[in-house]
């Protein structure tokens, strides 16, 4: 995709691609030379490479359904380039292209020019760089504008809810605990 055109659609919301697994929805929120940052409702901020994306649609009476309220002082990381936001991502849990068969998520602990490494459970998953089409990471935006519709959430729900975080929260620890030792023992016998 052209920086130039994209760089015009910046603070609208647009889709990229027609459909598929692939395909996103949200607020265009920069433009590099080599990628784009969406800021979608389901995967938070999502890096785009130009060379994947196939088409990006904005319409005409800005009627693309998008019903995120956006922080004004909402961070996320920049780069120039791809390869630098990779090396900007290392040892953050991310998520590589968005479905199919090659969708894959874990920590990234290496990129360089030819391939990203990405520790998933107890495999360790080297993937050529130029089939990496998009990547998002671990922060996601809270959409409030979806309970406001639905009503409060009814108080057992919620606690379910916090209950399922915990355990997530725990088997992520218990995650990166085991990286940790695997990453020392292997920085050990080199």
């Amino acid at each position: 995709m052209n920086y130039d055109l994209l760089s015009t659609l910046v603070g609208h919301v647009v889709k990229i691609d027609r459909g598929g697994p692939e395909s996103r929805t949200g607020m265009l929120l920069a433009v590099a030379d080599d990628h784009l940052t969406l800021l979608t409702e389901k995967d938070g901020v999502v890096y785009y490479k130009h060379q994947h994306v196939k088409s990006v649609t904005k319409h005409s009476k800005n009627k693309l359904k998008f019903g995120m309220d956006i922080p004004e002082e909402m961070e996320y990381k920049q780069a120039e380039s791809f390869n630098s936001l990779l090396t900007d991502l290392q040892y953050e849990w991310v998520k590589i292209n968005r479905g199919g068969p090659e969708s894959i998520e874990g920590i990234l602990n290496e990129s360089n020019g030819d391939y990203a490494t990405i520790v998933k459970n107890e495999e360790v998953v080297r993937l050529s760089m130029y089939h990496i089409r998009n990547i998002s990471y671990g922060e996601k935006v809270e959409n409030d504008s979806k309970d406001e519709d639905k009503g409060e959430q009814s108080s057992e729900a919620t606690n379910e809810q916090k209950s399922e975080n915990k355990s997530e929260q725990n088997s992520e620890q218990n995650f990166e605990k085991k990286f940790q030792q695997i990453f020392q023992r292997s920085a050990f016998t080199k």
